[in-house]
């Protein structure tokens, strides 16, 4: 067998104990694109994966690190991008790199340092779905804006967009404001910049806030770096791109804090509505006469109420019962209360067994299942 173009470091750190396989490729395999492959979190690993966050791969003949986004799909077949990858579901991820046939099995890996700690290696594990050289994956953008001026059913809202192309492409789209009223975006305005003039179900407050729903399309970066392990000494050992945990981790710096994402307490100005005021025209009009208030007293409140040693009796009698049923209704509730917590305690106490319980019940799944897997392997290797 000759090789051509082999690297000098391949030569000079090659160790005849390490084995080294060589394969063949397909001349289809040679070219570049985007590849969706169905993954999954391994259930041993530790931490889940985040977009954006390097891996590492082995597909087919190939290990490369590359940076892929996970995603999930809606009902109507939207690619819907995902932070995070689910904690036991599949969810698909998408990366540049080298076009493998799909049915391929795929397997990541977060760092390949073989390191004393007995951290499970394995971060995630897929197939290969298909081949594209484009990508269709889509993330929520919400924008926001205020009422500058209400007429009736029709409004003009500033603060959405930036200039009157920004409006002129989002003509026609949905827009809602947080009361629920719903609302379509007509044209945009010369001035303000950005302002545009939509109509609405029923009229809206100026202390409303319209929001638009849209979907922002997401780019993949074109990373690719192949794993070059063979050509140092220390086979075990190869550094790609670290992630930005690491590098926050290496130099002791914290994550950036944005101002306008930190929450602060919402204070909101109580609203003073204007009486109602019902004009004489209309008042003379009602089948009923509008009692108003009086403002001096009247002859019956004047007078002063005295009264006979009977019926001081009856009310002292009253009011002494009152004050008992009072008192009673009030030691009533205290135990009532007592009881409750009471209750509440045992119901933590049971809830605290009933979790010790299922932790015991999975470790035990978990051991006869590891024992049964070793008994698969032993049993396929005598077989072999």
């Amino acid at each position: 067998m000759e090789l051509k173009s082999v690297p000098c470091e391949f030569v000079v750190n090659f160790d005849p104990c390490y084995p080294v396989l060589v394969g063949g490729m397909l001349p289809g395999e040679g070219r570049m694109g985007h590849i969706r492959v169905r993954i999954k979190k391994h259930r041993l690993a530790k931490r889940i994966l985040k977009s954006h966050d390097p891996l590492i791969l082995s597909l087919g003949w190939r290990r490369f690190q590359t940076t892929p986004i996970y995603c999930v799909e809606d009902h109507n077949m939207r690619q819907r991008m995902v932070k995070y990858t689910p904690e036991h579901l599949h969810c698909v991820a998408t990366f540049y790199g080298p076009l493998t046939s799909p049915g391929a099995g795929c397997l990541g890996v977060q760092s390949l340092t073989s390191t004393a700690s007995s951290d499970f290696r394995i971060a995630a594990t897929g197939v290969v779905l298909e081949l594209d050289k484009s990508s269709s994956i889509v993330k929520k953008l919400k924008l926001n804006g205020t009422p500058c001026k209400i007429f009736k059913n029709t409004a003009f809202i500033k603060g959405m967009f930036n200039s009157a192309l920004e409006c002129a492409k989002f003509e026609g789209a949905a827009v809602r404001t947080v009361s629920g009223v719903r609302g379509q975006i007509k044209k945009g305005l010369r001035a303000p910049e950005g302002a545009f003039r939509a109509t609405f179900e029923d009229r809206i407050l100026m202390s409303d806030l319209v929001f638009l729903r849209a979907w922002y399309p997401v780019n993949i970066q074109k990373y690719y770096n192949p794993v070059t392990s063979l050509l140092s000494k220390d086979k075990s050992t190869w550094n790609g791109m670290p992630t930005v945990g690491q590098i926050r981790y290496e130099t002791d710096t914290k994550a950036p804090v944005k101002k306008n994402a930190k929450y602060k307490p919402i204070v909101r100005e109580t609203r003073r509505f204007n009486p109602l005021r019902v004009p004489k025209s209309l008042q003379r009009q009602l089948p009923f006469k509008q009692s108003e208030k009086r403002k001096e007293k009247t002859l019956s409140s004047k007078r002063a109420v005295v009264l006979e040693p009977n019926e001081k009796k009856v009310l002292t009698l009253m009011q002494q019962l009152a004050t008992l049923h009072r008192d009673k209704t009030k030691r009533k509730q205290a135990k009532q209360d007592a009881r409750y917590k009471d209750h509440l305690a045992a119901k933590e106490k049971e809830e605290l067994i009933k979790v010790k319980k299922t932790r015991e019940l999975k470790r035990e799944f978990y051991r006869e299942l590891g024992k049964a897997q070793q008994k698969m392997t032993k049993r396929k290797t005598r077989d072999k």
